[in-house]
């Protein structure tokens, strides 16, 4: 995903953060529980492995997940959630229940959207 240049308001930021299909599941996932790779593929289904490993790579360097690497044999890798990351989990949650409630009463066509009255149109674009 193309990410937005940065604002005074902070909203670009927060959009660069969780945009793109995947990543507000991906940090749902790990907020539940650490998850391993293989674990997040099965948990997400229809993700690419390169979009996976992408995706987690950019909240990595927004530090919004952690990367820990456990020594073994088999080397393993688990990913989880971080406490900057379980701010923006609160906010994307207050944002989901947001839209939950207001769902029933938005409009379904753009032909049930009333038309904005020319004097208020003015007034808010100046």
């Amino acid at each position: 995903m193309k990410r937005l240049q940065q604002d005074d308001c902070g909203f670009a930021s927060a959009l660069n953060a969780i945009g793109g299909k995947w990543k507000t599941l991906i940090l749902w996932e790990v907020n539940i529980e650490p998850r391993r790779f293989g674990e997040l593929r099965r948990l997400l289904p229809g993700i690419s492995e390169k979009v996976l490993a992408q995706q987690l790579r950019e909240m990595e360097a927004d530090r919004l997940v952690r990367r820990e690497v456990f020594p073994a044999a088999v080397q393993r890798v688990e990913y989880s959630v971080t406490e900057f990351g379980k701010n923006l989990n609160e906010a994307v949650t207050v944002l989901s229940t947001w839209a939950r409630n207001i769902r029933q009463g938005l409009p379904r066509r753009a032909k049930d959207v009333a038309p904005i009255p020319a004097e208020t149109e003015t007034a808010v674009l100046g």
